[in-house]
């Protein structure tokens, strides 16, 4: 361990320790999606995957996340960008509450996503907050489903307890070059993962070629006990900044100029290639990157210089680019998480 990785390493155990011996607990289950590294492993559309599953299995479901580089301070509920905000207006919507939590509040238009750095804090909010008319109801009895907590990006926040950790792991990067951070991607010891419940390997939907050899071996010595599923991140469909839903199939030779601002570009390189358009240009920002102006006049004048068609991009970055004036052939791509068909059978028994 190098003295950096040293450094970060007591901090972490200091605020593990203060946080475990603080531990809260919600009235109701609380399921975690995370990861051991920072990034990339396609934390969002689980999420959103995991919350549309339990509303179709009679629970309703709440979404609790930090919502990272948002401004908005103190427990707050998420409004997509479509909707009006605090200040009255909802452009600005990727500015108060962050991008991801965006993104699912314009995915999961009538499940309730809750901003706050204390994800314990943030439940009470919604329990306080929301009327009974919020929620589903047995259409028989009439009786409200039960209520389930999703903590987003939640395998690091000790502070809350949680009924069942589902760690999502990068198949074809598992854990970078298995240094913790600043050094590495790691958020903690790769000892952590004893305290998963659930085993996610995204980017591939079996143990194939494209899955770091000996990964799935090496999770069970960590953790024998956690099943292991596999999961890949699907093309949905495009979108343009109107809302329109093109057919993907209009892109086919299309020449285009893709870029995007993630932890794992290549994955976005991948589904545009999906497409069998011809991608002139590429560019890759940092994960939650904050578009200028002066960004989006490159990219068009690079676009143009290409003699390309469009550009396209993620639609977790077009929840950012509606603030700005933005060229009308811009399109996102749209995807969702799809896992082995047991997946949700496991996290939902009991």
């Amino acid at each position: 361990m190098m003295f950096s990785e040293f450094i970060y390493y007591i901090g972490y155990s200091i605020k593990k320790q203060y946080s475990l011996k603080n531990q809260r607990r919600l009235p109701f289950k609380v399921i975690s999606i995370g990861n051991i590294t920072v990034g990339g492993t396609g934390k969002t559309p689980a999420a959103i995957a995991v919350a549309e599953e339990a509303r179709k299995r009679g629970l309703n479901p709440v979404i609790l996340t930090r919502g990272y580089r948002g401004k908005a301070k103190g427990p707050c509920f998420v409004r997509s960008s479509q909707q009006k905000t605090e200040t009255g207006k909802g452009k600005d919507s990727s500015l108060l509450y962050g991008d991801e939590p965006v993104l699912m509040a314009e995915r999961l238009k009538d499940i309730p996503i809750v901003k706050c750095a204390d994800r314990y804090e943030g439940g009470m909010f919604a329990l306080r907050g929301l009327q009974p008319s919020s929620f589903a109801k047995a259409p028989t009895s009439g009786n409200l489903h039960p209520l389930l907590f999703i903590l987003d990006d939640g395998f690091q926040h000790w502070k809350l307890h949680r009924d069942v950790n589902i760690v999502l792991i990068n198949g074809q990067n598992p854990y970078g070059n298995r240094k913790m951070l600043p050094m590495g991607s790691l958020r903690e010891p790769l000892t952590g993962l004893k305290r998963a419940d659930i085993f996610v390997i995204t980017n591939s939907l079996e143990a194939n070629s494209t899955v770091t050899p000996g990964l799935v071996t090496e999770l069970k010595g960590y953790n024998p006990a956690a099943p292991v599923f596999f999961s890949e991140h699907r093309l949905t469909g495009i979108r343009d900044i109107k809302g329109n839903r093109p057919e993907t199939s209009s892109l086919k030779g299309k020449r285009v100029y893709a870029f995007c601002g993630l932890a794992n570009p290549e994955s976005f390189r991948q589904t545009v290639l999906s497409l069998d358009c011809d991608i002139r240009g590429f560019k890759s920002y940092r994960d939650h990157y904050k578009y200028s102006d002066e960004d989006m006049s490159y990219l068009e004048a690079q676009a143009r210089a290409l003699t390309c068609d469009l550009l396209i991009t993620t639609e977790k970055d077009m929840v950012k680019l509606r603030e700005m004036r933005i060229p009308e052939n811009l399109l996102c791509v749209e995807i969702s998480f799809h896992a082995d068909a047991d997946f949700f059978d496991q996290i939902f028994k009991g």
